[in-house]
C-alpha cells in the first residue's frame, strides 16, 4: 500500500492522476453540454432529460461522488505539481521567456482556481437553488404530477444579463483551461507517434472552441429571445 501510495504521491505519479482524472472531467463537460443543449428542442425535451437524471436515483450519486473524487483528485494533483515546480525554482528567474509556451499554458493555475469557483457559483445557482430560489422553485405539472422546471429556471436565470455575463466570461476562462489540458492530458499519458506530434497542438483548441461555442449558446440565445 505505501508502494503505491509513493508512486501516486510522485511527479510521475501525479501527472498520471491529473490526466486521468482530465479526461473524465473532459467527458463530463462533453456529456454535460450535450445535455443542457436539449434547451433549444424545447421545455419538454429538457424537463424530460432532468427528469431522467433524477429517476436514476442511487445511480445518479454514484455518478456524482465519482465525479467529485474525480475533481478533489485532479485539484490535488496539480497543487502538488505546482508546488513541487516552485520549489524546485525558488529563485525566479531575471527575465521570463514565453516563446516556447502558450499564454494558456502559463495561466493554468489561474484559470484552475477560477474554474473551481465557478463550479461553485454554478452548483449554488442550479443545483442548490441559493442564487435565484424563486426561478429553483418553478415547477410544471405533467399528467397530473409536479416535477422541476428546469427550463424556467434556466431561462429565468439568463434572463439576467449579468448572470448571463457572469456565465459568458466563465466559459471562456473555462475554455483556456482547457485548451492547454486537452492537449497535454495526452502527452502525460505517453502518447506518441508522428500524427499525434501534428495535431496535438489543435487538440485542446478546438475542444475548448467547441465547449465554449456550446455552452456561451444557451445564455446568448437566452438574452436574445430565441429561446423564451
Amino acid at each position: 500500500m505505501n508502494r503505491w501510495r509513493a508512486f501516486f504521491v510522485s511527479t510521475i505519479g501525479s501527472k498520471i492522476v491529473m490526466a486521468v482524472t482530465g479526461i473524465l472531467l473532459l467527458l463530463f463537460v462533453l456529456g454535460h453540454l450535450v445535455g443542457n443543449l436539449q434547451i433549444f428542442l424545447g421545455r419538454t425535451a429538457l424537463n424530460d432529460y432532468a427528469e431522467g437524471l433524477r429517476k436514476l436515483g442511487p445511480l445518479l450519486w454514484v455518478a456524482r461522488i465519482g465525479l467529485l473524487a474525480a475533481f478533489l483528485l485532479h485539484i490535488d494533483a496539480a497543487v502538488r505539481l505546482t508546488l513541487r515546480s516552485q520549489a524546485a525554482r525558488p529563485v525566479p528567474y531575471a527575465k521570463t521567456r514565453h516563446s516556447a509556451t502558450t499564454y494558456a499554458a502559463r495561466t493554468m493555475v489561474v484559470s484552475g482556481i477560477l474554474v473551481v469557483l465557478y463550479v461553485l457559483y454554478h452548483l449554488m445557482h442550479f443545483t442548490w437553488g441559493w442564487v435565484a430560489p424563486q426561478a429553483f422553485a418553478l415547477t410544471e405539472t405533467v399528467d397530473g404530477a409536479a416535477r422541476h422546471d428546469v427550463y424556467g429556471m434556466v431561462v429565468a436565470g439568463f434572463q439576467q444579463p449579468l448572470i448571463a455575463i457572469v456565465y459568458v466570461v466563465a466559459q471562456a476562462v473555462l475554455a483556456m483551461h482547457l485548451s492547454h489540458g486537452a492537449s497535454s492530458l495526452l502527452q502525460t499519458l505517453g502518447v506518441r507517434g508522428p500524427l499525434f506530434e501534428n495535431v496535438k497542438n489543435y487538440v485542446g483548441p478546438a475542444f475548448a472552441l467547441l465547449v465554449f461555442v456550446g455552452y456561451v449558446s444557451i445564455p446568448a440565445a437566452v438574452l436574445l429571445g430565441i429561446v423564451k
